[in-house]
């Protein structure tokens, strides 16, 4: 039975917002995000505990975002200088300033994927099992993801480091069992970012600046 899933962010107000912004989103329960053309038919939140599950506008595959997330989005209007036609250099720019945080805390390689998104074939669907331009890798490992929504009225980028591995996703995925189980990521604790993640968000709304900051829950 396919799932209803409302919309992840008021996408109307967004495109009114004529600052640009920097949003610092929290979730304190957990919450499975969809692709924008995402289907919901073997999708079993029970799995999950009751998960909530919200669609998001834009590109990318399924995230399970929980507590402890360092979740960022940001939104750069047409008319800012900061906004640029090229896709990839959107995205670009979020990884850029994840990677120069990340990068003077942490003392393994940081790398941000500059080529064309690259799916993994046995996780179809499954944000952090692909590898997509913009995107935050540590030690080789995937750390942030990164999805993009554009209109005339501007560009969002969302991001997030999860706390939560995507592994725990497997059990919600009925129609690929045990696809999920070898699945390897960075999380906030195994980078040890768990003590400063206040210091590493604030830092974020400070990269290449100014921006407005507004902070939300995403189920509010």
């Amino acid at each position: 039975m396919s799932l209803i899933a409302d919309e992840l962010l008021d996408y109307d107000r967004l495109r009114a917002t004529d600052e640009a912004t920097v949003f610092v989103r929290t979730t304190l329960a957990p919450l499975v995000v969809l692709g924008s053309a995402q289907a919901t038919d073997a999708l079993d939140l029970a799995a999950l505990g009751g998960a909530a599950l919200r669609r998001r506008r834009g590109g990318g595959g399924m995230v399970l975002l929980d507590r402890g997330d360092l979740w960022v989005d940001w939104w750069v209007p047409s008319g800012d200088p900061r906004w640029t036609p090229d896709v990839h250099e959107t995205a670009a720019a979020a990884g850029d300033r994840w990677a120069e945080v990340l990068g003077s805390r942490l003392r393994q390689p940081v790398e941000v994927h500059r080529g064309r998104l690259v799916d993994d074939p046995t996780r179809p669907g499954v944000c952090f099992a692909g590898r997509g331009p913009g995107e935050v890798f540590v030690g080789g490992l995937k750390a942030v993801g990164v999805t993009q929504w554009r209109v005339r009225e501007g560009a969002f980028v969302s991001t997030v480091l999860p706390a939560t591995p995507q592994a725990r996703l497997a059990p919600a995925l009925s129609g690929a069992p045990g696809a999920l189980d070898s699945l390897e990521h960075a999380t906030v604790g195994s980078l040890g970012l768990a003590p400063d993640a206040g210091a590493v968000l604030e830092e974020l709304t400070r990269r290449e600046g100014p921006w407005r900051v507004e902070r939300r829950s995403a189920l509010d």
